[in-house]
């Protein structure tokens, strides 16, 4: 059983999306997910654009595109 701190922060997680309007647990586990996937997407590229100033180069592995394909 969850008990103390990552209770309260479980439902905090839980009261975020309920007063969203998501009631739903698979809707919740569903965003969450897209959430994590997006901030993995956003360091990757946070990464890519760092090691390219410090290298004084163009970023060589773009994890995100932009524009057309």
């Amino acid at each position: 059983m969850i008990t103390g701190e990552l209770r309260s922060k479980v439902d905090q997680v839980w009261n975020a999306f309920w007063s969203g309007g998501t009631s739903n647990p698979l809707e919740v586990i569903e965003q969450v997910t897209y959430l994590l996937f997006l901030r993995r997407l956003d360091d990757l590229q946070t990464l890519a654009e760092h090691k390219a100033v410090v290298m004084g180069g163009p970023i060589v592995r773009c994890p995100v595109r932009l524009g057309s394909p």
